[in-house]
């Protein structure tokens, strides 16, 4: 009898300290809780959410600089440049020693080609921070943008002594060599670099770009196969390379690479009209044409284009459409005499003497002594410019107006989320939340038995689903979640201990989860587990959280190893209370795999997969374990029936791995 009065008192206990720490009042000035979950959701990339955080912490207490500079950091992410700008610029003026700052709103002004601002911050962010070789860097970059050579030569040369093996500035000092027309000196440079660092592919493109304007073609194949080879998705590489084997006679790998930069950029301009042209050259005329018709429909008015295609058209013995290619063209050059005579022919081939004539008599008139021949082939050495409109070089190959190399600005912000998911192969963990799940392909209802026994006992006028793709909400969403949270606040607030509350918090719980507010969300999953430790939903729900938690603070260097624990020992008992559950086995094997521990983590996705042998994700995963402990052939067969089942993002995680030694 004591026992359980001594029980009931500290559930009433815990439930007062409840209704204290999460009273509006302290909520409203809890402005260290706000930022930390706003920074999670921005590590979740939940951009929105997190700026609706920061707002709160920048109303609570303005004079802080940290919820400024987090809102910029969103705002960077959502392509707001100039928000984030602003944003910084206050946080400048709360704290202007922050360097970190300095950077964001530098790249920020990049971004909208402030290029003289953006050095403005770098000079002060290197008060600050004076040996820092990003700020370098990116400083030289902006100079190089605002054609200050000069001034990107002085920073370059100092770069050079103080980092002598730090081969992007001795790349860099060849790019402006090069901008100035001294290839000879960007050369050496280049060379320079190379010898540091022969892993560059930036210096590669450059140096292949070099002996491209020398027109030294086998070395640039080389230099570009050595580009492709450490930068392999770069576009521009594949059309450069492709022009450099045509002249070398290799005329099957140039069509190879045409193919692979058309694969990339299904938009590119020089790719389709090049292909087009070697497709000319060796007979294949009418998927030469498709490539030209694909031009057209992007850019109807490009003219070279259209005559090339009345050239095949005419070929073909499409005379009727090669009439109407040959007409837009004489529209607009009308003293185009080739386009008149091909034209002239087509009429004759159809019957109609009469136009033909017209245009003969138009030729005659105007050129008397002008000798006619059929189409000559694709003459050898001979290129034009993108934005050269000859007619007289209709079937010359096209190169770029311009050669240049993007170089990538050093950022401790630039693809930090990316990074992070191409590092994580995993399906995430499933979850309970408020909508079915959708995995991009079809929506289904994850059943599970304790999911289903909740929505049916409890009366909160909300049903519970099991879903791995929580996706970003909206702005409504997020409006329609806060404003869930505050009812079921009002609601657990009228109810007199715990227990009767126990549905409401374990669905507050789950609106804070979707809020990335996982520390409150384990509060209330505390208290229900307090209220009823046989509650396997509130367990499980507190492992994913937990796990959530601890990876966000991973991010931050800080040791999850007991935090970790904490959440397998939460999946182990929600296991032993409902132990029939797929998800919950999947979820831990997720855990699982994340500490490397594989051969666990296969013993449950395949545990899962028995009693749910339809689980897509289990088998994704499985696949990723098995191939990190060197099982690649299971892992590769695990993966493939995951995409039988729907999800179509194991098929290129196929192709990651079947291409690896």
């Amino acid at each position: 009898m004591t026992s359980n009065i001594y029980k009931w008192y500290l559930i009433g206990l815990s439930f007062v300290i409840f209704h204290l720490s999460f009273s509006p009042a302290r909520a409203q000035f809890n402005t260290d809780r706000l930022i930390n979950v706003g920074r999670s959701a921005l590590y979740y990339e939940d951009y929105v959410l997190s700026i609706q955080y920061f707002n709160q912490a920048i109303s609570a207490k303005p004079y802080l600089y940290e919820p400024w500079f987090y809102r910029g950091v969103a705002k960077f992410y959502l392509d707001d440049f100039g928000g984030a700008e602003a944003d910084c610029t206050e946080a400048i003026r709360i704290n202007p020693y922050i360097t970190g700052i300095y950077e964001l709103r530098g790249l920020c002004r990049i971004r909208q080609k402030k290029y003289s601002d953006a050095i403005t911050d770098y000079d002060k962010a290197l008060q600050y921070d004076p040996s820092n070789q990003g700020f370098w860097y990116n400083r030289v970059l902006c100079r190089i943008q605002d054609k200050d050579f000069e001034g990107a030569h002085h920073d370059l040369d100092s770069m050079t002594v103080r980092w002598k093996k730090y081969a992007p500035a001795f790349s860099l000092k060849a790019d402006v060599f090069i901008q100035q027309g001294d290839t000879l000196k960007g050369a050496e440079w280049l060379d320079k670099s190379l010898e540091i660092d022969p892993y560059n592919g930036d210096a590669w493109t450059v140096r292949a770009a070099i002996s491209l304007s020398r027109r030294q073609w086998r070395d640039a194949e080389q230099q570009l196969g050595k580009a492709i080879h450490l930068k392999p998705k770069v576009v521009g590489n594949y059309i450069n390379r492709a022009l450099a084997r045509y002249y070398i006679n290799n005329l099957r790998g140039a069509m190879q690479d045409y193919d692979k930069a058309i694969d990339l950029d299904p938009n590119n301009f020089i790719g389709h009209y090049n292909r087009a042209q070697l497709r000319v050259q060796v007979g294949d005329d009418n998927r030469a044409i498709l490539d030209f018709d694909y031009i057209l429909q992007h850019e109807p008015n490009d003219v070279m284009a259209r005559f090339n295609r009345a050239l095949l058209r005419d070929r073909t013995g499409d005379l009727r459409g090669a009439i109407d290619d040959y007409s837009r063209v004489i529209d607009m050059y009308p003293n185009f005499w080739t386009g008149l005579h091909y034209r002239a022919r087509c009429y004759r081939r159809l019957g109609m003497t009469a136009k033909a004539e017209m245009d003969e008599f138009r030729i005659f008139k105007a050129q008397m002594d002008k000798h006619l021949g059929i189409q000559p082939r694709l003459k050898k050495h001979q290129m034009r410019k993108q934005s050269d409109i000859d007619l007289d070089k209709y079937n010359q190959l096209v190169v770029a107006d311009e050669q240049t190399v993007e170089h990538e600005y050093n950022s401790a912000w630039r693809g930090k989320v990316q990074n992070r998911k191409v590092e994580t192969q995993l399906m995430a963990m499933y979850q309970l939340g408020f909508a079915q799940y959708d995995n991009g392909v079809n929506t289904f209802q994850a059943f599970d038995t304790e999911v289903e026994r909740f929505n049916r006992t409890q009366a909160a006028g909300r049903q519970l689903f099991l879903s791995c793709s929580q996706r970003s909400l909206t702005q409504e969403e997020l409006e329609e979640n806060f404003k869930l949270v505050e009812t079921l606040t009002q609601a657990i607030t009228g109810k007199r201990t715990v227990a009767e509350s126990l549905p409401l918090l374990l669905l507050r719980a789950v609106a804070y989860a979707k809020a990335q507010n996982f520390d409150d969300a384990m509060s209330d999953l505390t208290l229900c587990i307090q209220a009823d430790s046989t509650c396997a939903l509130a367990y499980w729900q507190r492992a994913v959280c937990q796990t959530m938690v601890n990876e966000f603070n991973a991010s931050q260097g800080i040791d999850v190893q007991l935090k970790n624990a904490r959440a397998m020992d939460d999946f182990n008992q929600a296991i032993r209370l409902h132990s029939g559950s797929a998800f919950l086995l999947y979820d831990r094997a997720n855990l699982y795999a994340a500490r490397k521990e594989y051969s666990k983590a296969i013993a449950d996705y395949t545990a899962a997969l028995k009693i749910n042998p339809r689980l897509a994700e289990a088998y994704f995963n499985r696949g990723y374990a098995r191939i990190m402990a060197n099982q690649k052939s299971e892992g590769i067969r695990d993966l493939s029936r995951a995409g039988e089942l729907g999800l179509y993002e194991a098929y290129s995680v196929i192709k990651q791995f079947s291409a690896e030694k």
